[in-house]
This record gives C-alpha cells, structure tokens and sequence, in this order.
C-alpha cells in the first residue's frame, strides 16, 4: 500500500465526519426553530412557578408563555400564547405580563 492511497482514505473518512456533523447542525436548526414559545405552569395572580400537574383540569396554575423563571417566579412572558413569538435557536420572546 503506497502513501497516497492511505492519504485518500483519510480524505473519505474526514468528509464522511463532516457529512455527519453537518447533518447534526440542520437537525439542530430545524428542532430549534419551532414557532412555538417556551411554556411553564404559573399561578395567574402571584406569577410564582408551579409544577405542570397544576395545569392540568382542576390546577391551580395557567400556562404561562415565554419569559423567564426567577427566584421562582416567572416574568417577561404572557398567559397569552398569541402575545409571545420565537424565532430560532435560543429563541427571541417578547410580550407582555399580563393575566
């Protein structure tokens, strides 16, 4: 086996790596750019963070959309999913903090 062809096999090997990790990224992308805002259970008057299961059918919580979680405490957001948009990878959240 001379040198070149041992040069060209790694050539394949690293494009195959590449192939792969380019794949990764889009599927990344594609996963990251959902239109839907981040979602968390809150209780409407105190804005504290509740466990999911309070928003189901008889909770005490309502979904809150967007924003961030603080001190247990959401803020930045709305329990209006409509007022609250994403767009990419990490997500831009904007809208009110309305009830």
């Amino acid at each position: 086996m001379d040198s070149s062809s041992t040069n060209k096999r790694r050539m394949r090997s690293g494009a195959v790596a590449l192939g792969g990790m380019g794949l990764l990224a889009a599927t990344l992308v594609a996963c990251g750019s959902s239109d839907e805002p981040d979602k968390r259970c809150a209780h409407r008057s105190t804005l504290e963070k509740l466990n999911n299961r309070e928003c189901k059918s008889g909770g005490h919580g309502a979904y809150y959309y967007g924003g961030t979680v603080s001190n247990g405490r959401v803020s930045g957001g709305s329990f209006d999913k409509s007022a609250v948009t994403r767009g990419g990878i990490g997500g831009s959240h904007s809208g009110s903090s309305g009830g």
